[in-house]
């Protein structure tokens, strides 16, 4: 990646970049939406609990730890560890969907600790960063430490604004599911959840 001589805009770069791994769907994704029908707040929680495992991890890879994100022995762990954690959220959400009405049902984590988990178990988070992300970091190291300030709050704004924008959507929108839209939405986050966590526990065995 070239590097960019024009702080505003390399800051632009950083959003539109950002914003294109923020709406994919993928574990924060799910729990965003299953903690946004319980809460309209949850999505800045989640936010807040993504932020505490990448903001440290922007960081440390501006201090050169990219070489260690990038070591297969720590994909695999991460992989491997993670996808039964996520393969376990997912059975969650599946009981929650269970559940025979559409009143808000509390998962057992919060919303942080939803964010935070959702965060440290998907290895491909840690790849993204020792790569993609390791090169925007080094772009910010060109305009100092307010280069990289700067870039970490753009693009972890990028996520606050996503996961409130859905959380609020969801909430607002609860009042129109039948249980059959709950159900399917519910499923549809066991899917994403387990889906990711056996993808990463079969890729951590097969690498």
């Amino acid at each position: 990646m070239e590097p960019i001589n024009d702080l505003p805009l390399f800051l632009a770069s950083v959003a539109l970049i950002s914003l294109s791994g923020v709406m994919a769907p993928g574990p924060v994704f799910a729990v965003t939406v299953a903690k946004g029908y319980e809460d309209k707040k949850a999505g800045v929680l989640i936010a807040i609990g993504h932020g505490a495992i990448e903001i440290p991890l922007i960081f440390l890879l501006f201090l050169g730890l990219s070489e260690f994100f990038r070591s297969i022995l720590a994909q695999k762990i991460v992989g491997f560890l993670g996808g039964i954690i996520l393969v376990y959220m997912g059975f969650g959400m599946l009981r929650k969907r269970e559940v025979k009405s559409i009143e808000p049902q509390r998962l057992r984590s919060t919303s942080f600790v939803s964010g935070f988990i959702a965060t440290a178990a998907n290895p491909y988070f840690f790849l993204w960063w020792a790569t993609v992300g390791a090169a925007l970091i080094l772009n910010a190291s060109l305009f100092g430490y307010v280069g990289l300030i700067l870039f970490t709050a753009v693009h972890w704004s990028c996520d606050l604004a996503w996961d409130t924008f859905v959380a609020v959507a969801v909430f607002k929108s609860r009042r129109f599911w039948t249980q059959k839209v709950f159900n399917i939405v519910f499923t549809f986050c066991f899917a994403v959840l387990t889906a990711f966590g056996l993808w990463f526990i079969v890729s951590a065995v097969l690498w």
